[in-house]
């Protein structure tokens, strides 16, 4: 009871992980390219997009924002680690089509907007507008579900569900 009242505050350990874009699902085998489809990077799943807006999928911090403002990296309040890496081979476009609205340290609520891409110069310059969404710190992870969905929409609909040890 004390340990209640004086204690550190409880985090929940399991956290639901939201679509960052509206899109059909694609499972991370699929993404075509290896680094992703064999998980070297860590489990998730990959999100081919129907808009132009990238938003956190979960509360939390942002860890990275990439200097071409392709990928961004946030840590979730339970601890887990995620990675934003929009479409294939897009760190060539120099951020060319890319619009960033957080910066690193920036605290963000789910549905907050995170980028703003141009896909359809991205479908045009990169190798493919599919988005591998990667939990990167597995070691941390007790367990991953991926929840069924096709399409989802950014912000609302549940991809993943995840605890920390």
């Amino acid at each position: 009871m004390l340990k209640k009242w004086f204690g550190k505050k409880e985090i929940n350990r399991t956290i639901t992980v939201k679509a960052p874009l509206t899109g059909k699902l694609v499972a991370l085998e699929d993404v075509p390219d290896p680094v992703f489809s064999e998980k070297m990077m860590g489990d998730g799943i990959a999100i081919e997009p129907f808009d132009n807006q990238v938003v956190s999928p979960v509360d939390g911090e942002i860890i990275q924002v990439f200097p071409t403002k392709h990928a961004v990296g946030i840590k979730a309040e339970n601890g887990l680690e995620i990675l934003i890496h929009v479409g294939l081979e897009t760190v060539s476009m120099n951020g060319e089509g890319f619009e960033s609205h957080v910066q690193e340290g920036s605290k963000v609520k789910t549905g907050d907007p995170l980028l703003t891409v141009n896909f359809d110069l991205v479908r045009e310059k990169a190798k493919s507008a599919v988005t591998p969404i990667i939990l990167t710190n597995a070691d941390q992870i007790a367990t991953m579900k991926k929840l069924e969905n096709n399409e989802v929409q950014k912000g609302v609909t549940d991809v993943i569900e995840v605890t920390v040890k």
